[in-house]
Parts: structure tokens; sequence; C-alpha cells
């Protein structure tokens, strides 16, 4: 079910109060079960996690790279300020990992839906803190235990087109592991960890659309497991990744 909000976050919302307001308004009511599924936009919005690119003054390498390519040179130092490694760097394109260990382009630094261009939005600094936090706040409210996730949009390798990921969580676990049981030949299965966070989050991502005014939704329905997770746990470590 989407969740619409008529207006504007500004640094030092509540949003708890902001989404109880949106389901109000839409006359729908949280339900024991359900999830919560919002974008980090908004949660990094309501945190301060904006930046006025006129203060940025980008270094030499940020500023030739930006030439080359006709970007913004501001967003270039921005994204190299939030990494804490370059994984690519080819044809315009940035990949960077961020200190929170996301691989994505330009470390999440986004400048769309934001004021036009003049600011920068950065991923929240903890993602799982701030879904945490939503977490107890809703429970404050409701009495209900609400899980909560935040997404972000990645590319993919190999894949063309965007999709959703989940980067902050609280109140279910992140992944589901089939390893060890048996499918209906009898074959016990070998691999089976299924990244149900990331498959939750590109679900609400066509719920919520990129510029619909709709930076979350409520998935009903789904059987999650609850538990204390972290984000972390969707990252592959570097030593058993094949593509670095």
């Amino acid at each position: 079910m989407p969740l619409p909000l008529a207006d504007e976050i500004t640094p030092g919302d509540s949003l708890a109060d902001k989404l109880l307001q949106s389901l109000r308004q839409s006359r729908l009511a949280l339900e024991p079960g359900d999830i919560l599924v919002i974008k980090h936009k908004i949660v990094s919005k309501s945190e301060g996690r904006i930046v006025d690119l006129a203060t940025i003054t980008p270094s030499a390498d940020s500023i030739t790279w930006a030439k080359k390519y006709n970007l913004d040179a501001r967003v270039i130092e921005l994204a190299l300020h939030e990494s804490r490694a370059v994984i690519r760097q080819k044809n315009g394109v940035l990949i960077t990992e961020t200190h929170h260990g996301f691989i994505c382009a330009n470390s999440g630094v986004d400048v769309s839906n934001v004021d036009g261009g003049r600011h920068a939005l950065l991923l929240p600094t903890d993602p799982d803190h701030s879904a945490r936090k939503l977490h107890r706040e809703l429970k404050q409210h409701t009495g209900l235990v609400i899980p909560v996730l935040i997404t972000d949009t990645f590319g993919r390798p190999w894949r063309e087109g965007l999709v959703d990921f989940c980067i902050g969580i609280a109140g279910m676990k992140a992944l589901r592991d089939d390893r060890g049981r048996r499918d209906p030949h009898g074959y016990t299965l070998q691999a089976s960890l299924e990244a149900v966070a990331d498959e939750l989050a590109c679900a609400a991502g066509l719920v919520c659309g990129k510029l619909n005014r709709t930076p979350a939704c409520i998935i009903r329905g789904f059987p999650y497991e609850p538990a204390r997770s972290r984000a972390r746990d969707l990252l592959r470590p570097a030593a058993n990744d094949l593509f670095r």
C-alpha cells in the first residue's frame, strides 16, 4: 500500500509523525504483520544529510574528471569524500565503496528530488540506526512491532536498469536461509540464501515509483522472521567476492 506525503521533509521532522499522518489521511492503519518500507531520501532529509553544493570546493582531480564527462565536479568531490574506496572509474561512471560498505555509483550522493540541483543529499550516516529509531517510535505510537526497511536505488553489474536495495533494517531477518533443507525431489539445497530484504525493497520500489511523491509503502501478508538484523548481513565479504 503506497503512503504518499503531501509535504516536503525538512531537517528535524519526525518521520513517525509524518507517516502516521499519511496513514490517517489515507484512511489506513497499521496491522500486526505489516512491514514499512521507506526510501532513504526522506530519512536523509529528516536527519539533515543535505549539502549546499556552493560550499564544496572540488579538487583538481575531481575537476578534470568532471570536465571530461560534463559532470558536476562538486558532486564528484562529495562522492569521493563519502567513500572509503574507488572500485571503478570509467566512461564517466564512478563506482565507490561507501563507509557503510555499499558498492554504488557516486557513494549514493544524489541531487534528484532535492531542490533542482543546488543541494545534494547524502546517505544516512547509519541507516540501521535510523531504521531502529523509527521501529521504536512506531511501537511507542501504535503498540505494534513493525519491521522497517530503508532503501536506495542502485545499479547492478551485468544488468541494465536500476532496482531498490535495502540499506537499513530493523525488526526482521534480512536473509532467509534454506541451506540444508530438501527440495520436493529430495535434493539438499546448498546455496539458497535468499535476500528477502532486497526482494521486498524491489517490490516496494514498484509501488512507490520515482516521481509520485510516495516515499514509503506498507507490505502486508509477507511471512517475515522477526530478528535484530543489519543491512551489513546483505553485504558479501570482499574475500568471497569474485567480481572485485
